[in-house]
């Protein structure tokens, strides 16, 4: 392996003659300038892969230096080294694109570290991460034998998203498929947790250990804050976030908010007409059919008929638990970028609405865009690219500008969430059924629907599931882990059309574990 090279420019080399050493006894090339034009010469005639700076030298001084420098090359790594420790200084340097900062005297063992740290960094972190994750996957293999309770499954669940997000920094390293193999394994053993105790959490007592489910978020985690005196409590529902896309979008928010985090599990189906619905009334869709049919409209299960009535649910809701807002409560839904844009610009005269409810379509939007565009599967061909597309959309929307404003606010808590999560779904399932069943691709409904058990639940009777009947005998399938249904009808050409899209409804750890937050500003 070529040895990295590093220009040392200092007015009092000769001082430095013993770290110049030490730093070639451990491998690296060292050339020595004494003022900042030979070190601008050096730099246009040779290649460096780190230059250390001395700010104060006769002549050309380090700052004036350090710029010229990065006009010749901006992307050559330099440390500045000084004796100056005035903050100013340091806010010049470092506004001058310096890497690092070291003050006078310096000794071996700092410089060493700076080297390691700035030309070594990534392959020392990736070799700590693969025996991290090495140790990780046998602490998972091994949780996943134990018979893991709900709560378990979310700690597996946090590992496993974890070490997908941290796996995006190391590209290189070859445990990508490792990861997902293993992520396949757990969503195998998930679904057969979920079906085997889902029934027994939606009608348990309240003695019964279960997981916080979709009908509980609002009661859990926002009534009570509607109890303080003088809040203003927003609750934004970004639809199909996954945990791993707010862990993306959560390193924006971090210097602005204190935030907290908690898991729930989506009901079944995961599916925005069932899963968000219920969020916001506090109820099972069946309760919903039951109670308020005329907000259960029956039709196709796809947002615009099934959504339309998340506001009266949400304030029924209010009702029963006999919250009284101080002022009505403003329910807001953004389906465009206009409409985002439109509520940034007015965010200032919702600070003294007592309740504003947000829910965030954009999220969904690219989960079912990319199943039909070409450009977006390229732009995002996988989950690392697409968690890198979720990054570049919250980066530039409106939804980060709100939360910046409302971090100004005074008076203010946030809780974010979401109604379901998505899974990339890559194996097909055979599925049979009349002309009249749905066309969802991870759940289905209507009559003598059959598929393989292996790929997924079949309900028999909607009531066990707290599903809307619809009037008529009907049955539900719900996909297990990455499968999709695939009608026989020209059934290979679904199969290669859908295959690898991103999905939800069905059960898999990314579409039921759930992250809510509460956000306060720092």
């Amino acid at each position: 392996m070529k040895s990295k090279r590093i220009l040392w420019v200092d007015d009092e080399i000769e001082l430095l003659r013993s770290h110049i050493i030490f730093l070639s006894e451990k491998g690296f090339e060292v050339d020595t300038v004494t003022n900042g034009e030979d070190a601008v010469s050096s730099v246009k005639e040779n290649t460096y892969d780190l230059i250390f700076l001395d700010e104060m030298m006769a002549g050309k001084g380090g700052l004036e230096t350090l710029g010229e420098i990065k006009e010749i090359n901006s992307n050559i790594p330099v440390v500045m080294v000084t004796k100056n420790e005035e903050e100013t200084l340091m806010n010049e340097a470092i506004g001058g694109k310096i890497d690092d900062y070291l003050t006078k005297p310096v000794n071996p063992s700092q410089i060493l570290l700076v080297c390691k740290k700035i030309l070594e960094g990534r392959k020392i972190s990736g070799e700590y991460a693969a025996k991290d994750y090495l140790q990780d996957f046998s602490e998972i293999s091994r949780q996943m034998l134990m018979s893991p309770d709900f709560d378990e499954w979310i700690a597996i669940y946090l590992k496993l998203v974890g070490w997908d997000v941290e796996l995006d920094a190391h590209p290189d390293l070859g445990l990508r498929q490792t990861l997902n193999d293993q992520k396949k394994e757990a969503n195998k053993e998930f679904s057969k947790y979920v079906e085997k105790n889902y029934r027994n959490w939606i009608s348990a007592k309240e003695d019964y250990e279960k997981p916080v489910l979709s009908t509980e978020i609002v009661e859990r985690y926002v009534i009570d804050l509607l109890k303080e005196p003088n809040k203003s409590v927003f609750l934004f529902v970004i639809d199909c976030l996954r945990l791993d896309q707010w862990l993306v979008m959560e390193k924006h928010l971090n210097e602005l908010f204190k935030i907290n985090k908690e898991y729930y599990y989506s009901i079944l189906p995961t599916a925005t007409p069932y899963s968000r619905n219920s969020l916001f009334a506090g109820l099972y869709p069946s309760e919903i059919e039951k109670h308020y049919p005329q907000l259960w409209i029956s039709g196709n299960d796809d947002e615009k008929s099934m959504n339309k009535y998340e506001k009266e649910l949400l304030q029924l809701l209010l009702d029963r638990k006999r919250i009284n807002l101080k002022n009505d409560l403003k329910y807001i839904k953004i389906i465009d970028p206009e409409v985002g844009r439109n509520f940034e610009q007015n965010i200032l005269s919702y600070k003294n609405t007592h309740f504003t409810a947000v829910v965030v379509n954009f999220l969904d939007m690219i989960a079912h865009g990319r199943s039909d565009s070409d450009i977006l599967k390229e732009i995002a061909p996988d989950e690392a690219a697409y968690r890198s597309l979720t990054n570049s959309w919250f980066i530039h929307s409106s939804l980060l500008a709100t939360f910046k404003t409302l971090a100004k606010m005074e008076n203010v808590k946030i809780v974010v969430t979401t109604d379901h999560g998505s899974i990339r779904s890559l194996r097909g399932a055979k599925v049979l059924g009349d002309r009249e069943a749905s066309t969802n691709l991870r759940f289905k409904y209507g009559r003598n629907l059959k598929a393989d058990e292996k790929n997924a639940v079949f309900i028999k009777n909607a009531d066990d599931y707290k599903l809307p009947k619809r009037g008529v005998t009907i049955n539900y399938i719900i996909a297990k882990e990455d499968y999709y249904f695939v009608y026989p009808t020209d059934y290979h050409k679904y199969l290669t059309y859908y295959k690898d899209t991103f999905q939800h409804g069905g059960i898999s750890m990314e579409e039921m574990i759930l992250p809510v937050i509460t956000m306060e500003p720092k």
